[in-house]
């Protein structure tokens, strides 16, 4: 019995990205969704100790959802990663990668960004969101080499295109990143008022506070309870890709899942058609807003 887990992925059965309204650029803005894909490599699934509903407990749960209303019915361009985040995470740095995880590692390496590996939630995960391990073995670092290539490669290669078509057109961009948090990481940062969405720019680094401000009234008058860098300021896309100099803007939005989902059986609640409301006509409202900006 081999001391190591090896598979090969056909990349050819999946189509790890999907982008809307990339021809016609109507907006200054672009929604970057890369944590709410639900598909997984089917020789992933075979190697790996977790079942599928355990896994998809580190995704973004229902996030591209929330936001097909402002895509679809008002042209709003948006980038998504099909692929789940548990088989490739295209919100970290690839230097966010714990070794230890592989048994053909580079010796050579000498690492210098391995924070959010060493919780196990790196470029490649290690656990669940259940602390659970992925991997019941090492696995070969030269596979992760090709989940990089054929899909964060692409997601990233894709997205830049994507800033600078629009910069070109309208002199700015704004990738307004999209993500869900887990209720309780909520709960221990603030119990009064509660925490329904978080607004990350880097602690007023990433966008003009214009519209950041925007943002927040938008959703305040909507009463929603609004937190700005708590419990998250950014990660990788809104650090990498916020050029002030280029006139690139970043805006990391977070939704508390608990306010549209049931989290521990993956499903729609009852809020859920109102939370989709309510940020498509957000997000609609905002792009209008950098129209005029």
């Amino acid at each position: 019995m081999s001391n190591n887990i090896d598979f090969t992925v056909d990349y050819s059965k999946l189509n790890p990205i999907e982008e809307f309204n990339t021809t016609e650029l109507k907006y200054p803005l672009i929604l970057s969704i890369p944590h709410a894909g639900t598909v997984f490599p089917e020789e992933f699934l075979k190697a790996v100790t977790p079942t599928v509903t355990e896994l998809r407990k580190n995704e973004d749960l229902f996030v591209k959802d929330l936001l097909m209303p402002a895509i679809k019915d008002h042209g709003i361009t948006a980038l998504a990663l099909n692929i789940n985040r548990a088989f490739i995470d295209v919100n970290r740095a690839k230097l966010e990668i714990d070794p230890s995880m592989f048994y053909d590692y580079p010796k050579d390496d000498i690492g210098l960004n391995r924070q959010r590996a060493r919780y196990g939630l790196g470029i490649v995960h290690k656990l669940t969101a259940d602390s659970r391990p992925i991997y019941a073995k090492p696995i070969s670092y030269q596979e992760v080499e090709q989940r990089i290539k054929k899909v964060y490669d692409p997601y990233h290669n894709r997205l830049k295109q994507l800033i600078e078509a629009i910069t070109a057109k309208f002199g700015f961009c704004l990738v307004l990143d999209c993500h869900s948090m887990p209720s309780k990481i909520c709960s221990i940062i603030s119990e009064n008022p509660r925490i329904d969405i978080c607004l990350g720019n880097l602690f007023e680094q990433s966008c003009p506070n214009k519209i950041s401000f925007f943002v927040e009234n938008e959703l305040s008058k909507r009463e929603y309870y609004v937190s700005k860098n708590r419990p998250y300021s950014g990660a990788f896309i809104t650090f990498n890709y916020c050029e002030p100099r280029k006139q690139s803007y970043t805006l990391q939005l977070e939704i508390n899942r608990e306010i549209y989902a049931d989290e521990k059986l993956l499903k729609e609640n009852e809020n859920f058609q109102q939370v989709r409301y309510d940020l498509s006509k957000i997000v609609v409202n905002l792009a209008n807003f950098l129209l005029d900006f």
